[in-house]
């Protein structure tokens, strides 16, 4: 029987944040910590059936421990968020099949999305959350002209991404081997020319990012809860 795994990343620097709080994905929300709700959603889609969760040094993983999901394999973060992923895929045991990848600074996801991307991965191999692109994308050229993109093409792309192992593990491997830098695993997937599914996103999800995002995130949870 196959078997999915989540790598739940947590072990990024956060240096936008500007030291107004000392870790992003442990920073307080709503009372609890960035981290825990994205632990939470995965745990009640129930789509794992086991837990990556990358973590960046020894004080941070003690806290993540406390609130991270069941069962759970913890593994030190790398220098860039390519080199966690590469360092939590090498982690995970031989029969699993499927593998989400998640930035736990996006604590919006919502356990009925999990189980919709979980689904379209069985069929399509690969497939990412994503939303519509609503601004107008302007391309600034070398020869300083500006060139516009065809909006109804674009989508922001967020996490979870998800894909068969033996493709992501393969997209990375050959990244790897080209010293490619990454900004998300769909990229990795692209090198390989393999086609990627979207699951459009009509919910926020934002990324923690900067300080300015801790109040907005309040705000929607706020809302979340208030519409439930």
């Amino acid at each position: 029987m196959s078997r999915t795994a989540a790598i739940l990343l947590a072990a990024g620097s956060g240096s936008r944040m500007k030291g107004v709080v000392l870790d992003k994905v442990l920073a307080p929300l709503g009372g609890r910590p960035v981290f825990a709700y994205s632990a939470a959603a995965f745990m009640q889609s129930a789509i794992a059936d086991l837990y990556v969760v990358g973590y960046r040094d020894q004080r941070q993983m003690t806290a993540l421990s406390a609130h991270a999901p069941t069962p759970s394999v913890l593994v030190r973060g790398g220098r860039e968020r390519q080199h966690s992923v590469i360092n939590a895929l090498r982690a995970l045991p031989d029969d699993i099949e499927h593998v989400f990848i998640h930035d736990c600074a996006r604590p919006l996801i919502q356990p009925e999305q999990l189980v919709a991307l979980h689904k379209i991965v069985r069929r399509e191999n690969a497939v990412v959350l994503a939303h519509r692109v609503t601004d107008t994308i302007k391309e600034h050229r070398d020869d300083a002209r500006l060139r516009t993109l065809n909006r109804p093409r674009l989508w922001a792309m967020e996490t979870p991404q998800v894909f068969s192992r033996a493709l992501i593990v393969r997209a990375y491997q050959h990244a790897e081997a080209r010293g490619l830098h990454l900004t998300d695993d769909a990229q990795a997937v692209e090198q390989l020319s393999h086609p990627i599914a979207l699951l459009e996103n009509t919910s926020p999800n934002p990324k923690l990012t900067t300080p300015a995002d801790l109040p907005w995130l309040e705000y929607l949870l706020a809302r979340g809860q208030a519409e439930a």
